[in-house]
């Protein structure tokens, strides 16, 4: 077993004698995965019907002659531009009408009958001939799926999407059911009617925005399965597709079920402050989908990308550092895009593992040192194994896309981002040192002591009674604002909202929504909406509450906290409730970072979970159990200091005491340390 590395490469770019030197410079580095063939479908068919596979054949057995496996990818993610040419149909369409062009990339619907026979065709060729090359490990199905067209509204997928409602619906009359059509005269009267969800007057329907969502998502998806299916019939080697971190227009929870390795591509950006706690985030959500399994960081960049506004680059060591929270938090394998930095196209600017000005460059240096310590260990076995082991985790936040995308579509109560809501909750509680996994609200949740549930807004009946019964048999449930407001077809939960389960375990229902804002704000650009005002013992006193505020009715439950000022004044901010031999919290805005990290605790502790000893001095050590190991990463600007006993498998030497510079990783292992797991 080892820890891969490696990254995207694409020998087509560049001169046949460069390719020598590739694979040498490869084997300096300690380059053990390679990503081929992702861009190069107008190279390996120039002309439609017509192939052209022997460059390919070369560099794949290059490859294996000096011991580099390969990840083969089907080649299918942007089409060659005799097909736009040939079938302008394939091209798709913005929801203002406009239709997208070639000379960039992913330029296709997803619809598109077209493009998934070609794309088929292409695949089989590949299949066919590279399935039982010695060289391959892996099969890389198109890439960045939905990244830059997620949605396609042209009347190829107009089409489409009538079939996908007729075979969700069955008849016309449950579409208006469930559409709600009697609402501004939108009564359908055959699918026929029907219309992907263009730019319109106003508000669109809701629950036909939700649905083009879903379709969406599935049509990407169905073209992933068609490719897959046709590399089942000849291969048994594992498939997997570049997930793009928390990416909206796509659900991974879906998209998981399909491949055999979860994989990454994450872009943290050096200039911001919160880039370390996000991309921790992301991390676990990776390990998340997959079940706890590991998986892969498919791309990040040595320094700079190309495509911000500003392309900061990274701090000495950071790239080191940064892989290292991957590896920590599940991933068996740290890849690169891309191999050499390209001296044409857009991504000219884009770092790579061997930059523009080649190995006497601190990247390289860098990537050398990464390789060489990956590989070392890659070796390690018994309770200092890295490879193939698992993040212990007792608290999970529940995730679910359909809430997301209805949380933020226009018309809901007010402005919300979905993500960071999560992040909020996220970020503190990874830095008291836990773990956190990302769960599905219907998912088994036996193996937690602690579940929250932010911002779920479209809540089901058997995922309100699936966290009911975990309060029920003994867990601490959280439930945040803005949850189970309607079902998941935007029909309002009435009664209180939450759904009856919720409104059972917790002991209270929802009078009205009383988000923070002012009717003048928008026309006085007064900015952000002000805070409310909150206080309770479990908040540690005064506080801010932001994004969200409730009336509460409290049936049967205490109140921990109270909204102090305005209207609000005197109604419940934090409920709790004895349930069965657990409990059940509601929170019914978002507090202060200082107030919040207060709550968790209490959350914690409710929950019977012992918040670990200190393992690092410093405010910004990253400290995280994986296996038998305890990875310390020093994200701050300041030296941090390790506490506690074991070896550094990194250096050899004894890990208490040892102080880490910025940037500065140790992997610790034999210490006595408790559960440690977090930012």
């Amino acid at each position: 077993m080892t820890i891969w590395y490696g990254g995207d490469y694409n020998p087509e770019q560049w001169p046949r004698p460069v390719w020598d030197e590739d694979v040498r410079l490869m084997n300096r580095a300690g380059v053990s995965l390679a990503t081929v063939g992702v861009f190069s479908w107008a190279r390996l068919e120039p002309r439609p019907g017509e192939y052209d596979f022997d460059w390919l054949d070369e560099v794949l057995d290059l490859l294996h002659a000096a011991g580099v496996r390969v990840d083969l990818a089907t080649a299918t993610a942007s089409p060659p531009p005799w097909l736009a040419l040939r079938h302008p149909e394939t091209l798709p369409v913005t929801e203002d009408g406009v239709r997208l062009a070639v000379g960039s990339r992913q330029q296709y619907c997803p619809s598109s009958p077209v493009y998934r026979e070609r794309a088929r065709e292409l695949v089989t060729r590949i299949v066919e001939r590279y399935a039982d090359h010695p060289a391959l490990e892996l099969w890389h199905v198109n890439n960045e799926y939905g990244c830059h067209v997620s949605h396609c509204y042209c009347e190829v997928s107009a089409a489409a999407f009538r079939a996908w409602l007729q075979q969700r619906y069955g008849s016309i009359d449950e579409l208006n059911r469930v559409w709600g059509t009697a609402f501004w005269s939108q009564r359908y009267d055959s699918f026929d009617e029907v219309q992907p969800p263009r730019t319109a007057p106003t508000f669109r329907n809701p629950t036909q925005l939700l649905d083009f969502d879903r379709f969406s998502n599935d049509e990407l998806l169905a073209c992933f399965r068609s490719e897959v299916a046709v590399i089942r019939e000849r291969s048994t080697l594992p498939v997997t597709t570049n997930f793009m971190g928390f990416f909206k227009p796509l659900d991974y929870w879906a998209w998981a079920q399909e491949v055999d390795v979860v994989s990454d591509d994450t872009y943290p950006d050096p200039a911001d402050p919160l880039s370390t706690p996000y991309a921790a985030m992301v991390h676990d959500l990776m390990r998340s989908l997959g079940g706890g399994a590991p998986w892969l960081l498919m791309e990040q960049a040595t320094s700079a990308v190309n495509w911000r506004p500003r392309n900061a680059v990274k701090a000495p060591g950071q790239m080191r550092a940064w892989s290292y929270r991957a590896v920590a938090r599940g991933a068996d394998g740290i890849l690169f895009f891309q191999w050499r930095q390209s001296a044409v196209g857009s991504e000219k600017f884009h770092s790579g593992l061997v930059p523009h000005s080649g190995t006497d460059t601190r990247v390289w240096r860098e990537v050398e040192q990464l390789g060489r310590e990956l590989a070392a260990l890659s070796a390690l076995d018994g309770d200092a194994a890295i490879v193939g082991t698992l993040v212990p985790a007792r608290v999970a936040i529940a995730l679910d896309w359909t809430s997301w995308w209805a949380i933020e579509q226009p018309g809901s109560p007010a402005e919300v981002s979905y993500l960071r809501t999560i992040f909020a909750w996220h970020s503190v509680i990874t830095s008291l040192g836990l773990a956190v996994d990302f769960v599905q609200a219907e998912a088994e949740l036996s193996a937690y002591s602690l579940v929250l549930v932010p911002v779920h807004f479209t809540l089901t009946d058997p995922q309100g009674a699936n966290l009911a019964a975990f309060a029920d048999a003994g867990g601490t449930l959280v439930t945040g604002f803005g949850t189970g407001i309607t079902d998941e077809n935007l029909h309002v939960h009435l009664g209180g909202y939450l759904g009856d389960a919720l409104r059972r375990v917790l002991g209270i229902w929802i009078e009205e929504f009383a988000p923070p804002a002012g009717a003048d704000l928008e026309a006085t650009g007064a900015g952000e909406a002000p805070p409310v005002p909150l206080k309770g013992e479990v908040l540690g006193g005064a506080a801010d509450g932001h994004v969200w505020a409730e009336f509460v009715r409290v049936t049967d439950a205490d109140t921990l906290a109270t909204f102090t000022d305005g209207a609000l004044a005197g109604w419940p901010a934090v409920t709790r409730r004895a349930s069965g031999s657990g409990s059940a919290w509601y929170v019914a805005t978002l507090p202060e970072p200082s107030a919040l990290r207060q709550l968790v605790e209490q959350l914690v502790a409710d929950a019977g979970i012992e918040v670990p000893a200190p393992v690092a001095t410093g405010e910004q050590v990253e400290v995280v159990r994986r296996g038998g190991a305890v990875f310390v990463i020093n994200h701050g600007a300041d030296e941090a200091e390790v506490l506690v006993d074991g070896v550094d498998v990194l250096t050899g030497g004894a890990a208490s005491g040892l102080r880490l510079p910025s940037q500065g990783v140790a992997i610790v292992v034999g210490s006595s340390s408790g559960e440690a797991a977090g930012g």
